[in-house]
């Protein structure tokens, strides 16, 4: 039970961290984040059988895309969150950084060769019109997570030791 506790608690958190630095992007440099309504639109098209779009933002809207998209952007930080916990079972008696930046570093295989190619956007955003820029900031959302992991972590074994 303390293992689903703190998967939940540490990937909201780290979840809460990746979304803090896109709004210091947007509100710093003007940089957009991911619409997580297009997400929702995504998901709310699967099950009439349509997985990928040539671009999603041309793609009818989906019922409750923005909630959708929302919960499902949380909910796949809590999966990995989960994945860091299996995978290192006294880490969230000790949080180290290192498997955080495994975990949360490489959590970046889903948007680059899923949720990116199925949006539209080619393999690891090859259609988009400078791929290289919208890589290197998957690569620092991904690594904002990473950090939120470890912190996250480190909160979690402070204030909610396992015994």
């Amino acid at each position: 039970m303390t293992s689903v506790l703190g998967a939940l608690f540490v990937g909201i958190g780290a979840t809460a961290v990746m979304d803090g630095w896109a709004v210091f992007q947007k509100l710093v440099f003007g940089v957009p984040s991911l619409d997580y309504r297009l997400v929702g639109r995504w998901i709310g098209h699967l099950p009439g059988g349509r997985f990928s779009h040539d671009g999603i933002a041309k793609t009818p809207m989906a019922r409750g895309e923005a909630a959708l998209g929302w919960m499902a952007h949380y909910v796949i930080g809590i999966v990995f969150a989960a994945i860091l916990v299996c995978l290192w079972p006294e880490w969230l008696r000790h949080p180290t950084l290192l498997p955080a930046l495994i975990i949360g570093i490489g959590s970046i295989v889903a948007p680059f060769f899923i949720l990116q190619p199925c949006l539209g956007a080619g393999i690891a955003a090859s259609r988009t019109p400078q791929p290289w820029l919208s890589r290197l900031r998957s690569l620092l959302a991904h690594t904002f997570y990473a950090i939120g992991l470890f912190v996250s972590g480190v909160l979690f074994a402070r204030y909610m030791p396992i015994s």
